[in-house]
């Protein structure tokens, strides 16, 4: 039995055609890309009762120099025992040069995968980028970032520095030292000096980290009832200031900042040793004179003269937004959960027992208790990011009956809308 190929099946008619006179020798060339000489030796191979002739002779024949069966399984015992996980090139060099393999390593190569066996080394071809054109207006995206880098140099603490840069310009806009790694109140303080200084851009061309966005596969009820899963603290913040978050794929997306990491880490380690700064506090009056040199030597005018950062409208609660915000639901006793604390509501005209209240631990250190827009509580407690346990959808969905969603303290105030 001979099975042919489509390829082979069009070759045979076409030729069968040119024997019977139904085509020239010039058309089956052109029908077949092949030349006239080629037609015509085609035309003497053929039998009219047989496809045989369309088989290539040496099809089905051994190669003269494949590796022998035995040397097969030889190389593959080799790279499973003596030789495993070596990867293709280091196999390859052991085999020629240890045990007298005369193979090249692309046959080596074909040989392993055939077996299923894969190299430790996972190699990918390096994809084309091209460098994004900047936005055309001032305030149209920022970039952010964290750098936790040994800015001291020895002579104090690790230190990590958030910044805001703005693509158009590469003007940088805000920047913060911290002790501590990189973290969601570092870039409500980087927001509130950002919010303060120019208003709110457009939009924010940021990473995948967890700050940003909810990256674990953890929902809870509420959020399965409507059909999202509430965002992160800081991406709560940016929602309710109205700007748009564009994430970014890879570090090379956003190299413009990769690139201002590497210039500050070599002339902002300078200058911080110049000036001999020993502590997070001497860094950032560093830090304080050096932006505003860099912005004067290295910032460029956009290509237009618009300026699309948005002044926020005087009854925005920017204090309520640029804080840590959680929801609770309050006891028969009017008492609410604030990490080991137990916070007890003061006398009202009413009953809350049962009914859903906001906390909002601000910058100021304020804890203020809300129900909707009615402030209930105000106390002082030093500021922290509570540490919210994942749900568990199974006991979830075993302890609590359905209930509509209320996602307030998630949602907070609208978008403003842009102002001149």
């Amino acid at each position: 039995m001979v099975t042919l190929s489509q390829k082979q099946l069009q070759r045979l008619r076409v030729i069968e055609k040119a024997v019977d006179g139904r085509l020239s020798v010039r058309e089956a060339a052109d029908l077949l890309q092949r030349s006239e000489r080629q037609v015509q030796r085609l035309k003497r191979r053929f039998q009219p009762d047989s496809t045989a002739w369309l088989v290539h002779g040496n099809a089905g024949r051994a190669q003269p120099r494949a590796l022998s069966p035995q040397l097969r399984q030889q190389a593959l015992q080799l790279a499973r025992t003596r030789y495993a996980g070596f990867n293709d090139s280091h196999l390859h060099e052991k085999l020629v040069e240890q045990e007298g393999f005369t193979c090249s390593r692309e046959t080596l190569r074909r040989l392993l995968r055939a077996a299923g066996l894969r190299s430790p080394q996972k190699r990918r071809p390096r994809q084309y980028r091209a460098r994004r054109e900047r936005r055309p207006r001032f305030g149209l995206m920022m970039l952010t970032d964290a750098s936790r880098h040994h800015w001291l140099e020895g002579r104090g603490p690790q230190l990590t520095l958030l910044g805001f840069q703005d693509d158009a310009t590469g003007r940088v806009l805000a920047a913060r030292f911290q002790p501590e790694p990189e973290n969601a109140l570092g870039y409500f303080h980087l927001l509130r000096q950002l919010v303060t200084t120019h208003g709110a851009p457009l939009s924010l061309y940021r990473d995948r980290h967890s700050i940003f966005q909810r990256n674990d596969p953890h929902w809870s009820l509420a959020e399965e009832l409507a059909g999202h899963q509430f965002p992160t603290q800081v991406g709560r913040a940016l929602d309710e200031l109205g700007i748009q978050q564009i994430p970014a794929h890879s570090p090379q997306a956003k190299g413009r900042i990769e690139r201002l990491w590497r210039t500050f880490q070599d002339r902002l380690c300078s200058e911080l040793r110049l000036a001999n700064a020993a502590t997070c506090e001497q860094a950032k009056a560093v830090l304080d004179q050096f932006v505003p040199d860099y912005n004067q030597r290295f910032a460029v005018s956009p290509r237009q003269a618009t300026n699309d950062f948005r002044r926020l409208p005087s009854t925005f609660d920017g204090a309520r937004c640029l804080s840590f915000r959680y929801r609770r639901v309050v006891a028969p006793d009017h008492t609410i959960a604030f990490g080991s604390e137990t916070l007890q509501l003061p006398p009202a005209r009413h009953s809350y027992a049962g009914a859903t209240v906001e906390l909002s631990h601000q910058l100021d250190g304020n804890l203020c208790i809300y129900r909707g827009q009615h402030l209930l509580l105000k106390l002082q407690r030093p500021l922290r990011e509570l540490a919210e346990p994942k749900p568990n959808i199974r006991n979830s969905l075993q302890k609590h009956k359905p209930k509509p969603p209320d996602i307030y303290c998630y949602s907070g105030h609208p978008a403003m809308a842009a102002t001149p």
